[in-house]
């Protein structure tokens, strides 16, 4: 009997999904029929949810950082709330230089089991609303308001305020609202009033006086490399690309990708809301910055180890298959620099003990060699250089049956019963401390 692994966990451990769906045309809606749609973001999701937690709401709090019994301030912020915020804490920055910008701030780990129970929660109030809902992330929605798009503009800023108050009542936390003719014009109306905003764009003049003067690079599908060929070009704010025309996009990033582009610039995507399980990104990523740094080479291993078993994991749940990774190993200086590594194993796989092998055999004599060279090790990362979605028999390279079958196996319990109700040893030996995550 072939076992049925179920469902897997590909959201698990990874702060944000990003999907540019409004881009992709098979992503879009045929006709072109107009179309309203809400945007909702839960502001601040993970310390808000610790504020409430707690009883801590109005102090300056930080989910991803912890202090040491002697008060030094350990971590990295995965995010800060707004009270935090207005010192200057950002995403992405020290503990350390949290503590320097404000020496009273509140320390919390992510708590990934409980946000995803109240995102389940949000959900839940969200189904009651509209038929098409999507879980963009844990903390951001989109809802297709199409069935409404006669209504009054005071009905519609309602249902809205209707929305924020049954998620309130459900969860104690606040949101924010935009409703707009499409999907990238409600997300950018729901940026535009934080926390606990409710911002409508409804018709060309509302478009024109709130979504109009942002920069270009607010837009989806414009990262900073784009929006410097747009500014090189004079462009800087949506309403430039709107008035400048589809051609300069065409000319900047060809004939297809530019024209959809410059849609979404203008609030024409006519994007599908729909949940997207079956969503395959282009590589699959993980990365770990360590509770602290460390010069011992058993415990780099246990994190490499450990890491691609993650990896392989979400390989597996997209039932995607890869030949050639990409890592990278981060150090401890004030530059905060590293080195990157590609390796590969015999061929395409998702199993780990294939991938574990090459990596390691790759890995360590670098680790080794940075290490007798004085060098501290702070993070580890890695991601797929070729993603294989055709499971085609390869000519020199076939993966082992009964490996394949205890994978499968191991992952059909531990979907059932828990992440990590089944674990090798060798995932045990890692560098010690806390971490972004309760479960690692």
């Amino acid at each position: 009997m072939k076992l049925d692994p179920g469902s897997y966990d590909l959201t698990r451990n990874v702060h944000r999904i990003t999907l540019y769906n409004t881009i992709s045309a098979d992503q879009r809606h045929v006709r072109k029929k107009p179309r309203l749609y809400i945007h909702l973001d839960m502001n601040c999701f993970y310390a808000q949810v610790e504020q409430v937690s707690y009883d801590l709401q109005g102090l300056p709090l930080v989910v991803g950082g912890w202090r040491k019994p002697d008060g030094t301030a350990r971590g990295i912020v995965a995010t800060s709330s707004y009270e935090a915020r207005k010192f200057g804490v950002k995403t992405g920055m020290s503990a350390y230089e949290a503590v320097k910008l404000c020496p009273y701030v509140v320390f919390m780990q992510v708590h990934y089991d409980k946000y995803q129970a109240i995102s389940r929660q949000i959900r839940k109030v969200l189904d009651n609303y509209a038929g098409d809902v999507e879980a963009y992330s844990m903390d951001e929605y989109f809802l297709d308001l199409t069935f409404m798009i006669d209504r009054p503009r005071a009905e519609l800023f309602n249902y809205g305020l209707r929305i924020k108050r049954d998620i309130y009542a459900e969860t104690g936390l606040f949101c924010s609202l935009g409703i707009a003719r499409s999907k990238t014009y409600a997300k950018l109306a729901s940026d535009l009033v934080k926390p606990n905003g409710l911002t409508l764009a409804l018709d060309e003049h509302e478009e024109r006086e709130k979504i109009w003067p942002l920069a270009l690079d607010e837009v989806w599908g414009i990262g900073s490399r784009r929006y410097a060929k747009l500014q090189q070009a004079g462009l800087h704010t949506i309403e430039d690309g709107i008035t400048k025309g589809k051609g300069i996009f065409r000319k900047l990033f060809g004939q297809y990708f530019g024209g959809m582009l410059y849609e979404t610039v203008c609030g024409l995507d006519r994007a599908i809301v729909k949940d997207a399980p079956d969503h395959v990104p282009d590589e699959v990523t993980y990365m770990h910055t360590f509770s602290d740094w460390t010069t011992d080479a058993e415990q780099i291993k246990g994190e490499i180890t450990k890491s691609v078993r993650q990896l392989c994991y979400r390989m597996r749940g997209y039932n995607r298959r890869a030949a050639r990774y990409s890592s990278y190993l981060r150090f401890q200086d004030e530059t905060w620099r590293g080195i990157q590594i590609v390796f590969a194993t015999p061929g395409y796989t998702n199993l780990d003990d294939y991938v574990v092998r090459a990596a390691l055999r790759a890995l360590m004599p670098v680790v080794e060699h940075y290490i007798r060279h004085g060098q501290r090790i702070r993070g580890f990362g890695v991601n797929t250089l070729d993603l294989d979605a055709t499971g085609q028999i390869e000519l020199f390279f076939r993966e082992d049956e009964k490996m394949r079958n205890l994978f499968r196996a191991r992952d059909t319990i531990n979907n059932r019963y828990g992440f990590e109700s089944l674990v090798v040893a060798s995932s045990f030996e890692d560098v010690k401390g806390k971490t972004h995550f309760l479960d690692r």
